[in-house]
């Protein structure tokens, strides 16, 4: 294909980036824009046999004017079972009308677009104002620690100042252009230890059987409502993901059971509000336990803006379709970059392959999701009206 945003994302996807390996992603893309005028930095974090590549690359204008950074991620989710792939999951191939390659959607393709759309951009304005710039992990499809929250923190401490940032995951529901993400619900998780006596099943009334025991207050948890949400999020959900208990044998009543839950919270609740709701659940009920939080990310949430506008615009111009905004879904790396910039939304291709056999991006996409990204950039780095 002759497309410059599909050969970039060609390229992309032969890399084998798996997380957190960014085989060599980030170098190539560095290349590119120091090519056309940006200082990039990279920033490797964490121990050697797990190192997370990241890349903090800037451009500054000739007069002053916002900070737009483009962020996103180059690793990716493992293939799955190489056989249940029709193609090669690092070969990008191209199908009646669509390119497949783990990354395609989640989110290589965005990479490729924002890259070439800033090419294009300052080939046409090369003294736009403010400053144009990219951040990129290899650390967001794993623990996401030593990834975009270290750099967060690094730019923190100088005491960087940014002003709008889109993050480049798969929004869209159905059709390129029908869904930007303006914000994302806390992610909250527990490792929730019952305790219990362990004993003989024939003789229950030496035992305490953990399952038993924490049996009532798990159904009250999950019949609760935690709040009612708000005009930007849904309600805050729990679910439990995992439970374990027993040592393998029919005839021992388990000493312990471990459950794993996680809540999604809207800015109706706290990760304090929902530990002590829970504390006083399992009180309630006689449970005794331990239990070890995790804190995932806070809700964020960024009003309607110049950067929203600027995007819905963009959008609107090159699909013709209305754009929505929404916070559901999971967590993104959002979450990190909203504690040093005021307007973060996140933008990106369809998202109903990521993750999957046979991940894949429509061709047609690809050059309208550029043209989206660079006429974004006009809007709010260029002092003309883009055609």
């Amino acid at each position: 294909m002759g497309d410059a945003t599909l050969l970039l994302l060609e390229q992309l996807i032969a890399r084998a980036s798996v997380t957190p390996d960014d085989a060599g992603c980030q170098a190539l893309i560095a290349q590119r824009l120091e090519a056309i005028g940006f200082v990039c930095e990279h920033l490797p974090f964490g121990p050697d046999d797990a190192r997370v590549d990241n890349l903090w690359a800037v451009r500054p204008g000739a007069r002053p004017g916002p900070t737009l950074v483009l962020a996103g991620h180059t690793d990716v989710v493992p293939t799955g079972p190489h056989e249940q792939w029709h193609s090669a999951p690092f070969v990008p191939t191209y199908r009646e009308g669509r390119l497949y390659g783990r990354g395609t959607a989640d989110m290589k393709t965005s990479l490729a677009a924002m890259v070439v759309a800033a090419e294009e951009f300052v080939a046409a304005h090369p003294a736009h104002a403010g400053r144009l710039a990219f951040l990129l992990t290899s650390d967001e499809e794993g623990p996401s620690v030593d990834g975009t929250v270290r750099v967060v923190d690094t730019l923190e401490a100088r005491g960087e100042k940014l002003d709008c940032c889109i993050v480049g995951e798969p929004t869209c529901v159905d059709t390129l252009g029908d869904m930007i993400k303006n914000g994302r619900r806390g992610s909250l998780s527990a490792k929730l230890t019952v305790i219990g006596v362990q004993g003989h099943v024939a003789y229950p009334h030496l035992a305490r059987n953990p399952i038993h025991v924490a049996a009532p207050a798990i159904a009250e948890l999950a019949a609760t409502s935690w709040d009612a949400g708000n005009d930007h999020f849904p309600p805050t959900s729990f679910q439990i993901s995992n439970m374990r208990a027993g040592t393998g044998a029919t005839n021992v009543i388990p000493g312990e059971a471990q459950i794993d839950l996680n809540f999604r919270f809207s800015t109706e609740s706290t990760p304090e509000s929902l530990k002590a709701r829970v504390a006083e659940i399992l009180g309630r009920h006689g449970v005794e336990h331990r239990v070890a939080w995790t804190l995932g990310g806070s809700p964020f949430l960024t009003r309607p803006a110049t950067l929203s506008a600027a995007l819905v615009q963009a959008i609107r111009e090159e699909t013709d379709v209305e754009a929505e905004l929404s916070t559901t879904g999971g967590t993104s790396d959002g979450r990190f970059i909203s504690r040093i910039c005021p307007q973060v939304v996140e933008f990106g291709p369809v998202n109903a392959t990521i993750h999957k056999i046979d991940e894949h991006v429509a061709v047609d996409a690809v050059p309208r999701l550029k043209n989206i990204y660079k006429r974004t950039m006009e809007r709010l780095l260029a002092s003309e009206t883009p055609s």
